[in-house]
């Protein structure tokens, strides 16, 4: 192991029990031991996930948060002991790799509850609330400290707690601790003074305005959180640590609206002095450590950094609220080991926080400590299996019930909390595999197919691997793919599949294999407007065709926003011209990503033209038309066009199978997926 790592490598500490490590896994939503959307019992999938990250040399687990109350049907998590005598047998194995496991409980959402098209209408409708009670009270998940409006439909309002249902959690956090505790659980997580969920909106001035005991002044805001941990210790004894989840800061500018690293902003939520008061103020009422980073729903993005956030985002200030307090304090948020290592030594935190990169890869701990980290499969932030849920304007929550009811799952690892589902099994028959094209879709089913047994041979038009995902990963912020890219060139040269570059395949027949799998890829789709031919495609922008100062671009999807993202970074001046009503209104990209462009544009006060249309390029301006018809002259020096793909599959390849976007344009998460499929079937 390299030694810049060794401070994590030690141990520390929480109450009593001591971590033989300070590397902690941070809850994830979908990976609670008791299940999430399905009503509450031991969920195995979570268990053998857990199981093997421990045998990997975990210090502790967090599993993602146990809803108190089922959010389908409404039963109390402490009620029914079956699912704790399994949790005690799981613990017993957890223990033998010397990994501690906290359970986090949680009293819910508030205002935050992602919900999706279809549980909107019923969250506006008192009659259609009071009819999908009995199998979903949408009204009692959203309640909120205050009537306010939900995060992801603003046009519906959720109703304030009452005092009654207050104590109903409070009691349920006390009784479903002390059976965590009696199934040999090393402690509990409550969820959470974090993130804006319920217990925050409650502490959260821009959230509550109650007038009882609960509101008002710093010590009723903060009462429930502090009335939950006096609870689980009356319950377990002093002794049984009780970890928060806590957000140092808010970094809230308002409803729907966060602020930016560097932005300069009024405080709606918690401030650094707050917080300063609020850390330990939680600490003497019986917490025995702050799991830190910062954000709300509002400014979702620094609870779960997307690409364009800084590495260790939130490092400086949880380090800071550590000198107000005596307990242990982790800290989270795209924490590389190096830093996490020297903070930890400088005693600036306690532990580093990691989520996201378990899912992508459950050895990387077992690697790092081995001194192979090019053998990490890195997490590249993208949310699209873990966390893709969609909000723009006009749709609250535009998610499958697929991927709401199935959350952490991984669009790189495909048997990431997906059973067998896409184990790799042994061929029957070796066959020899042809795969033309060498992008990632090809690259991944060319794995499944050695790993399975195969004889594979890749044939790549251009002088390296990596197809189209070269130029995604191509802007300064986009580390993590370079990584990728990197990471799938040394699995195919470790699987001994041979690549041949520079080798256009064009008839099929002419090739000496059993199989072909074409992964041929998509190519931009072509505006018909006049001056078309003097602006540049996207990809030929981002393998770094020259541009002038002020960029017109066309389309305000994903890569069209990031690449206006990437042009400011150069001190560019970008103005996007989209035709929807929202920037990046697609099902499948994650709030926490698309939000932090928008407000990073609203920042840079960068033009958006919306609900509009480029209808003339000329020599040095482009003429834009609004949906009431006017039009009107913008300044461009260079304009690049970011309107879709088509898929390009092979011509006379129709006895092939086709992965990629050759198959379908989408994004890394189907690419993957389909190509291991189509690689299992071979």
């Amino acid at each position: 192991m390299d030694k810049k790592y060794s401070a994590l490598f030690t141990p520390w500490k929480v109450g009593n029990v001591e971590i033989k490590n300070r590397i902690v896994m941070c809850p994830m939503g979908g990976t609670s031991l008791f299940g999430w959307m399905e009503p509450n019992h031991f969920d195995k999938e979570a268990a053998n996930l857990f199981a093997e990250i421990a045998e990997n040399n975990v210090g502790l687990i967090i599993p993602g948060i146990a809803p108190l109350r089922d959010t389908i049907g409404g039963k109390w998590l402490y009620k029914g002991k079956g699912k704790f005598e399994k949790l005690k047998v799981f613990m017993d194995e957890i223990h033998k790799t010397g990994a501690k496991l906290f359970v986090q409980l949680t009293a819910g959402f508030g205002r935050s509850f992602a919900i999706t098209n279809a549980l909107a209408p019923i969250l506006k409708s008192k009659v259609l609330s009071a009819l999908m009670k009995p199998v979903i009270d949408i009204q009692h998940i959203c309640a909120s400290p205050s009537p306010l409006p939900s995060r992801w439909a603003e046009d519906a309002m959720c109703r304030a707690l009452t005092k009654k249902e207050i104590e109903q959690f409070i009691y349920a956090f006390a009784q479903t601790a002390r059976l965590c505790k009696e199934a040999g659980v090393d402690g509990v997580e409550v969820h959470a003074v974090h993130e804006g969920y319920l217990l925050d909106q409650f502490t959260l001035p821009y959230t509550n305005q109650r007038t009882d005991e609960y509101g008002g002044s710093f010590e009723n805001r903060y009462r429930f959180p502090v009335q939950v941990v006096q609870a689980i210790k009356e319950a377990c004894g002093k002794d049984y640590p009780v970890s928060l989840r806590y957000s140092v800061i808010s970094k809230t500018k308002g409803f729907c609206e966060g602020a930016v690293p560097g932005e300069e902003y009024t405080e709606v939520g918690r401030d650094m002095s707050e917080s300063e008061r609020a850390a330990k103020y939680l600490q003497d009422a019986g917490y025995d450590m702050l799991n830190a980073d910062n954000g709300t729903y509002d400014a979702w993005y620094w609870a779960h950094p997307p690409a364009y956030m800084p590495e260790n985002c939130n490092l400086d200030d949880v380090a800071h609220i550590k000198k107000f307090v005596d307990i242990p304090v982790v800290c989270a948020g795209r924490m590389r080991p190096e830093d996490g290592a020297k903070a930890v030594e400088e005693g600036r935190i306690d532990a580093m926080g990691v989520a996201r990169q378990f899912l992508t890869d459950h050895t990387w701990v077992t690697k790092l400590m081995e001194g192979r980290e090019a053998e990490i499969k890195p997490c590249i932030c993208c949310h699209n299996a873990c966390f893709d849920m969609a909000h723009y304007k006009g749709a609250a929550n535009d998610e499958k019930f697929e991927d709401a009811a199935h959350m952490a799952r991984c669009a790189l690892n495909p048997q990431t909390m997906q059973g067998h589902k896409y184990d790799i099994t042994p061929a029957k028959t070796r066959k020899k595999i042809a795969v033309i094209g060498g992008g990632i879709g090809g690259m991944e089913v060319a794995l499944t197919a050695a790993a399975r047994g195969h004889e594979v041979t890749i044939y790549e038009k251009s002088d390296r691997l990596g197809g189209v995902f070269v130029a995604a990963a191509a802007p300064s912020f986009k580390e993590k793919d370079r990584q990728l890219i990197r990471w799938y060139i040394d699995a195919v040269r470790k699987a001994g599949i041979t690549v041949k570059l520079n080798t256009e395949i064009k008839d099929v027949s002419e090739l000496d294999a059993d199989k072909v799998i074409t992964a041929t890829g998509a190519k931009a789709r072509c505006l018909n407007i006049p001056g078309v031919k003097r602006a540049i495609e996207a990809v030929d922008y981002l393998l770094g065709a020259p541009v002038g100062d002020d960029v017109v671009i066309v389309g305000g999807g994903l890569t069209g926003c990031e690449i206006a993202y990437d042009l400011i970074l150069k001190g560019k001046r970008p103005v996007i011209v989209e035709m929807k009503n929202d920037l990046i209104a697609v099902r499948g990209v994650c709030l926490a990503n698309s939000s932090y462009l928008r407000d990073y544009f609203k920042f840079k006060k960068t033009p958006v033209y919306l609900e509009s249309s480029v209808t003339y390029i000329g020599e040095k301006d482009v003429t834009v038309r609004g949906k009431d018809g006017r039009e009107v002259k913008i300044k461009a020096d260079s304009v690049i066009t970011s309107v879709g793909y088509v898929p390009t599959p092979l011509a006379g390849a129709k006895k092939s199978l086709t992965v990629g976007d050759a198959a379908g344009v989408g994004n890394l998460r189907t690419v993957i997926w389909r190509a291991r499929k189509v690689g299992m079937k071979l």
